[in-house]
């Protein structure tokens, strides 16, 4: 009986393991869009007023 309980508690524990690895993840699929979307939005928008545009004198 011991033997079956372990076997439950290891089926779980991979459950919970693959659980976190899907909330990590997603965790980093967020800081990534969040954290480098609007870098590229402010690119953007600052190369359409020609902003990186060299002054013609």
């Amino acid at each position: 009986m011991k033997n079956k309980k372990a076997k439950k508690i290891q089926t779980n524990s991979n459950k919970k393991n693959q659980v976190i690895g899907q909330t990590k993840n997603s965790a980093k699929l967020v800081l990534f869009i969040f954290g480098i979307g609007p870098i590229i939005g402010i690119t953007i928008f600052l190369y359409s007023k020609g902003f990186f545009n060299s002054p013609n004198m």
